[in-house]
């Protein structure tokens, strides 16, 4: 398995008996932990109004895991785009590549991040924001390279960091992967919640990629559920609790469900989750895998990221 990287998406999960103070803790520990380990990035999901998800603002989190790391990528996976000012997020990201430099990434999303209601009192009507992602994306892109001009007045996004943010664009389908071609972006491919086709999705972006000053070739990563644990047995008691199945469940043809989808989520020891790993390497072409592991337990949760390093690294 040379080459391969293995990077993580923190939910920042708010289990049972816990807090939302004792979560941010355990997200920091996630971050310190996965630099030690050897992962390529730790990047941190944006939710709003869910009681059991403790992060609404992932860059004011980056800032705090940015100083206390060192060496790991640290990024947004995703940033919510239809709810913000394409200016400020560049402005936000920008500043934390200048505080950090060489070590930020900008994932952008376009999903709501919670109901109807917390996103309307969030950003008015998400429908007709999300009709504007193609603006958004194309303003954020002129942004960071210095090219935005409004009303026919340059605006910059202060302040100017020694090293770019790199930016990805997280998405489920074809929909995405054009948006992310089209925009010269990375691309990051949400295996973990989706049932199509990733082969097609990420063809269609390779063929369509256009090169920018932001992203010259075409770059992928693909997300995935990982539950790994000393035995088959702890894995699969692992993958059917509640936390886990909720987040994976496969919609069956008679509508009901399964504890999970074998797609979306890899569950087994160290050796048979590096197996998988390495075959759909090879079905993607990709070298890159952001891992989500959401078990009910902190300690687990952390042990799965530590058992398949030193399955993949030092084995």
């Amino acid at each position: 398995m040379k080459g391969l990287k293995l990077s993580i998406l923190d939910l920042v999960p708010v289990f049972e008996n816990r807090n939302d103070t004792y979560a941010l803790e355990q997200a920091v520990l996630l971050a310190r932990t996965a630099e030690l380990l050897g992962y390529t990035r730790y990047w941190i999901a944006e939710h709003h109004g869910m009681p059991h998800l403790a992060c609404p603002s992932p860059e004011v989190l980056l800032g705090h895991i940015g100083a206390r790391t060192e060496r790991i990528r640290i990024g947004s996976g995703a940033l919510l785009l239809p709810h913000y000012s394409p200016l400020k997020v560049a402005e936000s990201f920008r500043l934390l590549a200048s505080l950090y430099p060489g070590r930020i990434d900008l994932g952008l999303g376009r999903a709501p991040g919670g109901n109807a209601h917390v996103s309307m009192a969030l950003s008015g009507n998400f429908l007709e924001n999300v009709r504007k992602m193609p603006d958004k994306l194309r303003e954020v892109a002129e942004l960071l390279q210095d090219s935005y001009i409004y009303e026919g007045e340059p605006v910059g996004a202060r302040p100017s960091p020694p090293v770019q943010p790199e930016v990805w664009l997280l998405g489920t389908n074809k929909k995405s992967a054009e948006y992310a071609a089209e925009f010269g972006m990375g691309y990051v491919f949400g295996q973990f919640m989706s049932d199509v086709d990733g082969e097609e999705v990420l063809r269609s972006y390779r063929e369509s990629f256009v090169p920018s000053t932001l992203c010259s070739k075409p770059k992928v990563i693909v997300t995935i559920g990982v539950i790994c644990a000393e035995t088959e047995d702890e894995a699969m008691q692992l993958a059917n609790s509640s936390a886990t199945a909720t987040l994976f469940q496969k919609e069956l043809t008679d509508g009901k469900t399964e504890a999970y989808s074998e797609r979306k989520l890899l569950v087994g020891t160290s050796r048979s989750i590096k197996t998988s790993l390495e075959q759909m390497s090879e079905m993607y072409g990709v070298d890159e895998f952001m891992l989500v592991t959401m078990v009910p337990d902190y300690y687990k949760r952390l042990r799965s990221y530590e058992l398949l390093a030193q399955e993949l690294w030092n084995s």
